[in-house]
Parts: C-alpha cells; sequence; structure tokens
C-alpha cells in the first residue's frame, strides 16, 4: 500500500482537490466560489493554493473583469492522478489494507 499523499492530505487541501476533481477536466472555478463553497478565509485559501500550485496539483488564472480583478483554478492531471491515488489509499485504508 503507497502512503498518503502529504500535499494533499491536509484537509483543506484535500477539500479544494475534491471541489475541483468534481469538475469536467479543465473547468475552472472562480477563487470566490470555491472559497464560499469550502467556507474558507482569504488568507487560508490563498496559502492552500499555494501549496497546490506549487506541487503542480492545480492552475491558477489570473485576469481582469472589467477592472476588477479575477482568479480561477482549476485541477491539472497531474493533480487528478494524486487525488486518485490518495482517494485508493484512503479506500484501501477503510477496507482494512487489503
Amino acid at each position: 500500500m503507497d502512503g498518503p499523499d502529504e500535499i494533499i492530505h491536509q484537509s483543506m487541501r484535500l477539500r479544494i482537490a475534491a471541489t475541483l476533481n468534481a469538475l469536467a477536466h479543465g473547468e475552472q472555478l472562480e477563487f470566490n466560489k470555491l472559497k464560499a463553497v469550502l467556507g474558507a478565509t482569504d488568507g487560508n485559501m490563498a496559502t492552500h493554493l499555494a501549496a497546490l500550485e506549487k506541487a503542480g496539483y492545480i492552475a491558477v488564472q489570473k485576469d481582469f473583469v472589467g477592472k476588477k480583478p479575477r482568479t480561477r483554478v482549476s485541477l491539472t492531471r497531474v493533480g487528478r492522478k494524486a487525488f486518485e491515488r490518495h482517494v485508493a489509499y484512503l479506500r484501501e485504508l477503510l477496507d482494512g489494507g487489503s
């Protein structure tokens, strides 16, 4: 049995990955929507997104809508695979490691 993914294993990052994994490949979610769905603060969300981005698990796109900044986030292929492996690890734990 492989161990947990240490990046995704943290609770908020796991919730972020699970939320983004529910989207179609390449689909993005706006920062404020993701923050609202997860009930996170700006600072908390930014810290965890930075860790996921550094690992290559998410892509962050920043642009403007008119004069308002917009940040959108999506799960990368690497992130999807990491999430799938982590979920498989958790399932194996629940099944008693068999």
